[in-house]
């Protein structure tokens, strides 16, 4: 009779999830370009590198059941915005707002500038 040997995991255990490299940062003004929201502009809140997604003010706002956690603490519905894909946002071009791809440039010092495809205009990094 033969041995039951178990198939291995498919996951990779002790490997952190990669880290995403985003064409936007915390501060940047950007439009929504797909989904529910689409047209929408807001200021980037967060950004989530590993699961490639950022939440967006005023973008997929959602209603939360929130339960007391105390006798004394506040319960109730609360509305707050929830992380969308980073592909479904695009930066606002500095020089005319309108939408734009990102490029990067390496500056003299060395440093890493933004620019935004349709005007050539840096992008200035907020935070």
């Amino acid at each position: 009779m033969r041995r039951l040997v178990y198939r291995k995991s498919r996951r990779v255990r002790g490997r952190e999830p990669e880290r995403h490299k985003l064409h936007v940062a915390k501060g940047d003004t950007v439009r929504v370009i797909r989904g529910d929201s689409k047209g929408k502009e807001g200021k980037v809140l967060r950004v989530y590198p590993k699961q490639f997604r950022v939440v967006v003010e005023g973008v997929n706002v959602v209603k939360k059941h929130k339960r007391a956690t105390t006798p004394q603490g506040e319960s109730g519905i609360i509305e707050f915005p929830a992380p969308i894909a980073a592909s479904n946002v695009m930066l606002l071009d500095p020089k005319s707002g309108e939408p734009t791809r990102v490029r990067r440039r390496l500056d003299e010092d060395g440093t890493v500038e933004r620019m935004a495809v349709k005007s050539g205009q840096p992008i200035p990094r907020t935070r």
